[in-house]
């Protein structure tokens, strides 16, 4: 009961992380407290204009782009 995710994210180095959350969703500040406390390569991607649940079903608002871009520059 007393888990708390983020304690030990920086042992997760190496491997490169990517955040991505949107700039109104009420669940940004655990991304950019991740982001903080893991170490590189790591990056933060916030959608404008998306809240948090946005980004599981509008098309629009997710960032295919930006995993697309990320996940070939990482997974070799």
């Amino acid at each position: 009961m007393n888990f708390y995710p983020f304690n030990d994210i920086e042992t997760i180095s190496p491997r490169p992380m990517l955040f991505i959350t949107g700039d109104q969703a009420h669940s940004n500040e655990f991304s950019e407290d991740a982001y903080k406390r893991s170490a590189q390569p790591k990056e933060l991607y916030i959608v404008p204009g998306a809240g948090h649940v946005d980004l599981y079903d509008r098309t629009d608002l997710i960032a295919f782009e930006k995993l697309a871009s990320f996940f070939n520059a990482n997974l070799k």
